[in-house]
């Protein structure tokens, strides 16, 4: 790599240790790809010679099965380190050649891998509120140095034990994730701040905070990314319609959910009127602000009607741009310039080259703000 920019690979059975020089030698490419629609996912290239010991080192040891191998990515630019992944191998596969020499790729995922393994249903919660649940499924992978950063809900449902005792269906993970829809919560991880540790976020979607360097397009000197386009599709945008039962009148009252959240402010100034309308389902048995809460998540994945995909240079970027995060876009021009929110980010290495390709969003055009920091 560049001296700008220094990658620290570490792989172990449960705590993974720095790799050795002819393991970083044989390594040709790395990609890790962040994104708010799945588990973060890594591949790692290595070319080897056909009788290389490499082939093994990832799977084996003492000529045994290892049940789990744990891989973390850090990448160093310009002396700030980000933890890029914190994951577990999950696929390998070789391709040989006739010159004597072979491509070891292997795949992976991020630590919420770890709690797909065993099926833990029938497990009782009595008195239990959902965050509660979340953090105690969370607290057993201590081990891996996962931390749980779970937002309780307004969503306050404790069943009495004398009536119902709430029992786990399925695996951790799926477990989590249906906890989460039942509140329109996101559940994620997110690695570091060192190596070693990740952070499983059990909360709604944020979208406010400081915004990364902006991303700065024909602007000679300024410019910053190789590649920047925006699409617009008004005909994305859906308005979600929770119907409550009146008890009193047995008379049904429609409640139109808007996508505006104040988690989730709105980035763009003028929004597309909604085309579409969706009749939630599966609300009947829930209380309202339980529906109400499952509503926004829905218009709010709705509501970026604005699409924005680029590739970038980090050397000229000067720092790492980050998923789930805001960042600001210059000289596109007016109607799409302005704050976005990063939904995806790609990063690919290589023996000097160190390059993203990002995707961006944002609920429509103009911006609400005059201008971005550069």
């Amino acid at each position: 790599m560049l001296n700008a920019i220094h990658m620290t690979l570490m792989v172990g059975p449960a705590v993974p240790i720095p790799v050795s020089r002819d393991v970083l030698d044989a390594l040709t490419g790395v990609q890790v790809t962040t994104t708010t629609e799945g588990p973060s996912a890594f591949q790692l290239q290595f070319a080897l010679n056909n009788r290389s010991p490499l082939h093994s080192i990832f799977l084996l040891s003492a000529g045994l099965p290892i049940p789990l191998v744990r891989v973390v990515i850090v990448v160093t630019v310009q002396g700030t380190s980000q933890v890029l992944i914190d994951g577990v191998m999950t696929n390998h596969q070789v391709s040989p050649s006739s010159a004597g020499h072979s491509t070891l790729t292997v795949t992976g995922e991020d630590l919420s891998r770890v709690m797909d393994y065993i099926d833990f249903s029938g497990i009782p919660y009595p008195a239990m509120p959902r965050e509660a649940r979340v953090a105690l499924i969370v607290a057993k992978y201590a081990m891996f140095g996962i931390i749980p950063v779970v937002i309780p809900s307004v969503v306050v449902d404790v069943p009495l034990p004398i009536s119902k005792i709430p029992g786990q269906r399925g695996k951790d993970l799926a477990y989590v994730k249906i906890l989460a829809e039942e509140v329109g919560y996101d559940f994620y991880f997110e690695p570091g701040p060192t190596p070693g540790t990740s952070f499983a976020y059990w909360g709604p979607q944020i979208r406010v905070g400081v915004a990364q360097k902006a991303l700065n397009f024909d602007m000679d000197a300024h410019t910053n990314v190789e590649s920047l386009s925006f699409s617009y599709n008004a005909e994305r945008k859906t308005l979600p319609i929770l119907v409550i039962f009146n008890e009193q009148t047995h008379v049904p009252i429609p409640i139109p959910l808007p996508s505006f959240n104040p988690l989730s402010p709105p980035l763009g100034l003028v929004e597309p009127f909604p085309k579409n309308v969706q009749l939630m389902i599966g609300t009947a048995k829930a209380s309202v602000p339980q529906a109400i809460a499952i509503g926004l998540a829905k218009a709010a994945k709705t509501a970026d009607v604005v699409e924005g995909t680029g590739t970038l240079d980090v050397l000229r970027y000067g720092r790492i741009l980050q998923a789930r995060r805001l960042v600001g876009v210059r000289g596109v021009g007016p109607a799409f310039d302005g704050l976005y929110y990063v939904k995806s980010v790609t990063h690919d290495l290589k023996r000097g080259e160190y390059k993203q390709s990002f995707k961006l969003a944002r609920n429509g055009l103009l911006s609400t703000l005059p201008s971005v920091n550069a």
